[in-house]
């Protein structure tokens, strides 16, 4: 495949994937239902999919084939021409959609075949944060306080205005017990992990390390954004018995305690597209106006480091979106 297959025209339906994705599920924004947004999100990606000129093949998707009916991992998609691999999350945020809350986006990214770590729908740790920092090495699994304390002798942030970001889960009582200890902030999010590590690398977002269990779909997916716009992660999958590992192995990973590092999720020329569905720190929501709506979007390419943000007005006819 030639390196330059991620060309503008790609681009733009990359985001055009996203918008039909965002435009969709946000129709059912705070109305309670997560499955309806989350299955109009799908279906609406899906058959946008299935109509370009690729072969593509899903690596990151709504979960394995058993468990998902639509945009499963494996599944192939797109009307034949250049091969692909696709990561992608509908609808980052079911809940945050269903009730009406911040951060929910529509995610998709594009690369060559072997781009992204093929991996089952499983737990995954995480650490990230910002490019300006990069240069800053740390042991995944020391204990947070030192990661903190060495994020702020690192940056000069004092540790008491250091911002670190967690899903609000059980899981992370201890989490926050030791980062509530160095005397750090927190801010907790209920999802959207995906747009909460991408916060570390945007300027005045306020959030300035990630931290904590989330899926590991949204680990690439947050990967792929990073590759584009610069930023550290670290991340280790976690194998909650052997049936979960031997998923994995079926799927290439041999190894239960690999550090994941970004150029282990995602290489090569990746292509990152994000729709916001609600309003956050990286986009705006959908906007309807009667039979307008508008949409907030960024592109973003590794191989160039261009980010372009996309503001569009859609005429609708609310009839014509497949839900």
């Amino acid at each position: 495949m030639k390196s330059n297959f991620l060309d503008r025209n790609l681009a733009l339906e990359a985001v055009r994937i996203t918008e039909v994705a965002a435009l969709a599920s946000s129709i059912h924004m705070g109305r309670g239902d997560e499955t309806i947004a989350d299955q109009s999100a799908v279906n609406a990606m899906r058959s946008f999919l299935n109509n370009m000129p690729i072969s593509g093949r899903i690596v990151i998707g709504e979960g394995e084939r058993d468990k998902a009916p639509m945009l499963y991992i494996g599944e192939k998609v797109g009307k034949g021409g250049t091969k692909v691999d696709i990561a992608l999350d509908p609808l980052e945020g079911t809940t945050i959609t269903a009730k009406g809350g911040e951060n929910a986006l529509s995610v998709l990214a594009m690369g060559e075949e072997g781009s992204f770590l093929h991996s089952p729908d499983i737990y995954m740790s995480k650490i990230a944060y910002g490019d300006k920092y990069k240069d800053l090495e740390i042991d995944p699994e020391d204990n947070p306080i030192n990661i903190i304390k060495k994020f702020s002798n690192f940056s000069g942030i004092k540790t008491e205005n250091v911002c670190v970001c967690i899903l609000d889960r059980p899981r992370h009582n201890d989490l926050i017990r030791q980062v509530r200890s160095t005397g750090s902030r927190i801010k907790l999010i209920p999802d959207g992990d995906v747009s909460a590590i991408i916060a570390t690398s945007i300027e005045d977002s306020g959030i300035n390390i990630y931290m904590g269990i989330g899926g590991s779909p949204e680990g690439v997916l947050a990967a792929a954004a990073l590759s584009c716009i610069g930023g550290k992660m670290y991340t280790k999958l976690i194998f909650e018995d052997n049936y979960t590992f031997e998923r994995a192995n079926d799927m290439g990973i041999s190894d239960r305690n690999t550090i994941y590092t970004m150029s282990d999720l995602v290489k090569g020329d990746v292509m990152f597209s994000a729709t916001g569905v609600t309003d956050g720190t990286l986009l705006k929501g959908v906007n309807f106006k009667n039979n307008t709506a508008r949409t907030n979007s960024v592109v973003m390419r590794s191989k160039t480091k261009t980010i372009r943000y996309v503001n569009a007005e859609h005429n609708l006819n609310i009839k014509n979106i497949k839900f």
